[in-house]
């Protein structure tokens, strides 16, 4: 199923948004090209059509599909640049968010994305495999099981609990093997005010406002977070 013009202007209007300058938000993201773009816009036919069939995403949130999914997911590459070979866990990816617009973004970067919902799982996996991702795979599986598997440099996620429990759940999923500018640990977009969840973790944190950057209301109390894990060795 080809994307709709409709889809393509979603996608053009989100790389613009994300090509700016702004200082207090990283940096413009890196060139995306045709094929990169194509993919992106046959996000909208795949989820629409996936969606009909196993519900993943609320019917209001596919109305805003580009901008609260494709957009809200893609600004991490704001401020990360994985290199060639990343380990990258999604942890509760529900639908494939974050991690398959990063995926489209970053093809040398290894996506996992894990969920405890078999059925979603079942829908990320088929995405990934339309649009030819060979970097993704899905995982039916709680994040504090995979243990089992070699360790990541990252781990992003959107909102799946407070940030306290999230770092004790992923902290032996993270190596301290430091390969990028970016200290490996977590990669979180979460929205509210966040003082009083992020006061017990002791781990470093930076905040960046989406706000300042994109203009829509829907991310008007939205932030990504990182925090710092593991050590240097």
């Amino acid at each position: 199923m080809a994307p709709t013009d409709q889809d393509l202007s979603a996608v053009e209007a989100a790389l613009e948004a994300l090509v700016q300058d702004h200082a207090d938000f990283g940096s413009p993201i890196p060139e995306v090209d045709q094929t990169q773009r194509d993919q992106l816009a046959c996000l909208g036919p795949l989820y629409r059509e996936w969606n009909a069939k196993i519900n993943v995403i609320s019917r209001k949130d596919m109305d805003h599909f580009f901008t609260r999914h494709v957009l809200h997911s893609l600004t991490i590459a704001r401020v990360f640049r994985p290199e060639s070979g990343t380990r990258i866990l999604d942890v509760g990816t529900g639908g494939g968010f974050p991690g398959i617009p990063l995926a489209i973004l970053f093809p040398d970067a290894r996506f996992i994305l894990c969920d405890s919902i078999g059925k979603k799982i079942k829908v990320t996996t088929a995405v990934a495999n339309a649009l030819g991702l060979g970097n993704v795979e899905g995982v039916w599986r709680r994040a504090e099981s995979l243990t089992d598997m070699a360790p990541f440099d990252f781990v992003i996620s959107r909102a799946v609990t407070r940030m306290p429990a999230f770092v004790e759940w992923v902290r032996p999923l993270v190596h301290g093997d430091h390969r990028h500018g970016l200290a490996n640990g977590i990669l979180y977009l979460k929205g509210g005010n966040l003082r009083e969840e992020l006061a017990p973790v002791a781990e470093p944190i930076t905040s960046w406002s989406l706000a300042p950057l994109l203009l829509d209301p829907f991310f008007e109390t939205k932030h990504l977070l990182h925090v710092a894990l593991g050590q240097k060795e």
